[in-house]
């Protein structure tokens, strides 16, 4: 009963079979009436017409014939004088005894004939019929015609029988034009009721099968562009969704969604990988519980209280980091000013910090690195024009201390236009077909006699001929930093080995020394430019402090990478790391 059509179908069969109810028992009872009526009227009239011949003729002579009248006419003829004796009776009826007929009769005429000269009156399932007659002026008795009214019944039952026939019928017929036309209009209806459902569960794909072009048509047809419209509607929001989404979540800043109650809605990819945190642990949580950071709530509560943008530089412990981040909030005002909410977004400016504090560093270094040479140079000059260079000595002395220190400055402004040519885009290496072997075994014969003059053990490892595609002279750059830190920083007596070593995916070369080593919370900086781990001693060989940031950057020209080991007191070891693709 819960569709359209059945409700219809259901509306439709009460509403007729009510309306043939009452129509049946309408036309029942007016053919009942009719036929009573007609019926009493026929009575009536014979009743009269016995009472007629009664007044024209003997009862003796008639009596026979009163007789035959009565089973032609199916009714009881009682013929009463005027003293309300019975002068004539036809016989008795089936379902009524002559006393009690006689009886009723009487009482019949006691109660009615003062005021009707006829009576029509039903008793005990039998209809009378009072008729006076007179003769000679003068009322002289009654007629009496007594009907059982079993053949009214008959003709009432065959009354209702053609009505019940004709009408169930009718309704039959009525039922079934009924469900062709209900079956006409309610497929349509129901297949775009289908549709629609379709269309307010998300399926725009539906559609309703036109097949006509009346009103239903119109109405499968306005489905139908609805649909299509919705489907487009659909495309172009799921377009700029997933725009939308692929952007928040590609931008390179954290985002965060907040809500007018304080609930955190939306984060992002970037956000989560910054601050390393799971999203279960900040959505559809209030920002004062997700948030680990007070500058982060502080900045949340200036944003709900002041209801303006704010800007501002925070500094961020995330895990044993700490990140610099500029945080970008401001409120969501919908339409009628309407509060939807807060957005932030966190920069992460860390590197620029770190870009900041080096450039900073590096001007100082470079200041202070130039300062000495310079100083010396101008020092030494002006105590030679000032007249030390008429002595001999002094002026030779003076003069080699120039010569170095000039040294010295053309090696740091060598370095470092080494390591600006490095670090530009455009630089490229000379690739060849390198013997690394061959080319350590020369850089030991180059550093043996500054060995030998530290009475430093200087050895080369190196079971087999091994073969590199890489620059040659930046490779031998790269072996000649190490080598020299590692002779610089081995005490005398000491030991400083190179050795080669090929793998599967890769080829390492080891430097390893015995001298002071590195403390191991340096070692992360020792490539950074004008680091030293040893100010004093690398300021006195004439270090430059730009000698690792080179190795550094031609190692990862040449796509390896660099590992060290150092314990202080033991010595150090440098292990570069080349990939095997690069192996002639």
């Amino acid at each position: 009963m819960s569709s359209p059509r059945s409700r219809l179908l259901f509306a439709l069969v009460s509403l007729i079979v009510t309306v043939l109810i009452c129509l049946g028992l309408l036309l029942g009872q007016l053919f009942k009436d009719f036929y009573l009526e007609a019926m009493n009227k026929r009575v009536e009239k014979e009743a009269e017409m016995i009472a007629l011949l009664l007044e024209r003729q003997n009862i003796d002579v008639v009596r026979s014939q009163m007789t035959d009248m009565s089973e032609t006419l199916a009714s009881r003829i009682t013929v009463l004088d005027n003293q309300e004796r019975t002068l004539l009776d036809t016989g008795r009826l089936a379902n009524i005894s002559d006393r009690a007929h006689e009886q009723i009769v009487r009482d019949i005429l006691h109660s009615k004939k003062k005021n009707h000269p006829s009576i029509i009156e039903e008793k005990q399932d039998v209809y009378y019929y009072i008729v006076p007659f007179s003769k000679n002026g003068k009322n002289a008795g009654y007629v009496i015609l007594s009907s059982p009214v079993n053949s009214l019944k008959k003709i009432n039952q065959q009354i209702w029988g053609v009505l019940i026939s004709s009408l169930g019928t009718a309704l039959i017929v009525i039922i079934f034009l009924g469900l062709k036309i209900a079956d006409h209009y309610m497929k349509p209806i129901e297949a775009a009721t289908t549709v629609a459902f379709e269309l307010a569960r998300g399926n725009y794909k539906a559609r309703v099968y036109e097949t006509r072009s009346d009103e239903t048509g119109m109405l499968s047809q306005s489905i139908n562009i609805l649909a299509r419209n919705l489907q487009e509607m659909n495309k172009i929001q799921e377009m700029q969704t997933d725009r939308l989404h692929t952007l928040i979540e590609n931008v390179g800043s954290g985002l965060i969604l907040i809500d007018s109650r304080g609930y955190i809605n939306l984060v992002n990819r970037s956000y989560k990988e910054i601050f390393h945190i799971r999203p279960v642990d900040y959505l559809h949580r209030l920002y004062t519980e997700a948030f680990s950071h007070q500058e982060i709530i502080e900045l949340v509560n200036e944003i709900f209280m002041k209801e303006t943008k704010v800007r501002k530089q925070l500094v961020l412990t995330i895990d044993i980091e700490r990140k610099h981040f500029e945080v970008y909030g401001a409120p969501i005002i919908g339409t009628n000013d309407e509060w939807k909410g807060i957005v932030l977004v966190f920069h992460d400016i860390t590197e620029l910090k770190k870009l900041e504090q080096m450039r900073k560093d590096f001007v100082a270094n470079v200041s202070h690195e130039l300062k000495t040479p310079i100083t010396s140079i101008k020092g030494f000059a002006e105590t030679l024009l000032d007249g030390a260079m008429k002595d001999e000595r002094a002026l030779e002395h003076f003069l080699s201390i120039i010569l170095n220190e000039s040294e010295r400055l053309q090696s740091l402004v060598q370095d470092l236009l080494d390591l600006s040519k490095i670090e530009q885009q455009g630089f490229q290496l000379q690739l060849e077909k390198v013997n690394m072997t061959q080319l350590l075994e020369e850089l030991m014969v180059m550093f043996r006699g500054k060995a030998q003059e530290k009475e430093i053990d200087l050895r080369l490892h190196a079971a087999k001929q091994i073969y590199l595609t890489g620059d040659g002279d930046r490779l031998k750059q790269i072996f000649i930093n190490l080598i020299t830190n590692a002779l610089t920083y081995t005490q005398k007596a000491g030991r400083v080995e190179a050795s080669i070593e090929e793998q599967n995916d890769e080829v390492l070369v080891h430097i390893s020394d015995t001298g002071i080593g590195i403390e191991e919370q340096e070692i992360p900086r020792i490539f950074e430019r004008f680091y030293r781990v040893d100010k004093a001693r690398s300021r006195n060989s004439g270090g430059t402090g730009l000698g690792l940031a080179i190795v550094k950057h031609l190692v990862e020209a040449h796509h390896g990478y660099m590992t060290v080991k150092s314990k202080v007191g033991h010595g150090t070891t440098f292990t570069v790391h080349f990939p095997k693709n690069h192996i002639g």
